[in-house]
């Protein structure tokens, strides 16, 4: 199927690695021009020439920014060429006890999970309105619904990007311009990769029973039971800012596994 983005020009916020890396790879495969981000430099050289082994042809670039920091993300902006798909996907996230959770880590979640996508779309949204053809896509997850109580501070993010995406949505009111979020679940990115090897060896395990234990006690509404792959969330968001999805606005689309136990 011909997604018809070749010569689109798209922004992929903290791309470097995991779900963004991927998005990036399969806009590319798609013939889209890409410009990928993360927070250092060396960082962001290093991704863009693995994109172009990975992608024979690949229009590839990256600028660095730090989410944390305004004035980092004013610099991005002001050397972002204007551009027709703007994936909202940098975020953090860390496993804390409420009581744990300081106001400084509050702000610090809302500055980089919430703050960075307000301030693109801020930017990029009224150019794509004034053309008549964009795509704004927050990269939420399913714990804007199922909030985890082992890290409520970042299911605050997540299900503030909602009320974000929709209400930009309502600003494209008969125009091309559409703003959606997905919703991925637990992903193997390259982070929880890690973060699974970890309690394996510490436990003495396989990954595979590490993988099972977490889908049996911490997601057991999961009907996918295992971790999604960064591709399968990566295709999914390829399809929706493609001109096909012209008709899928102000969405929330989960790519969760099923875990959430709702019909809307």
């Amino acid at each position: 199927m011909d997604l018809q983005l070749k010569n689109k020009i798209a922004f992929v916020s903290g791309s470097t690695a995991g779900i963004g890396f991927a998005i990036a790879q399969s806009l590319l495969q798609e013939g889209t021009e890409v410009i990928i981000n993360g927070r250092t430099q060396d960082g962001v050289g290093k991704a863009v020439e693995e994109l172009k082994a990975l992608v024979a042809g690949a229009k590839v670039s990256g600028i660095p920014a730090d989410f944390s920091k305004a004035d980092d993300v004013k610099h991005l902006i002001d050397q972002l060429p204007d551009i027709d798909i703007l994936i909202n996907n940098a975020g953090i996230f860390e496993p804390k006890a409420f009581e744990d959770i300081p106001d400084e880590d509050w702000f610090r979640f809302f500055e980089v999970n919430v703050l960075s996508g307000v301030r693109l779309s801020r930017h990029f949204l009224p150019k794509m309105l004034k053309k008549n053809w964009g795509r704004i896509i927050f990269i939420s997850s399913e714990s804007a619904v199922f909030i985890p109580d082992e890290m409520i501070h970042y299911g605050m993010t997540k299900t503030a990007q909602l009320a974000i995406s929709r209400g930009l949505a309502e600003l494209t009111q008969g125009t091309e311009v559409t703003v959606n979020a997905i919703l991925p679940g637990p992903t193997k990115s390259k982070g929880v990769g890690g973060f699974i090897e970890d309690l394996a060896k510490s436990g003495n395990v396989s990954t595979d029973k590490v993988e099972e234990d977490f889908f049996k006690n911490m997601r057991p509404t999961s009907l996918l039971q295992r971790f999604a792959t960064v591709d399968e969330v990566a295709h999914t968001v390829t399809y929706y800012v493609s001109p096909l999805a012209s008709a899928t606005n102000g969405a929330s689309i989960r790519v969760e596994g099923g875990l959430i136990r709702s019909i809307l």
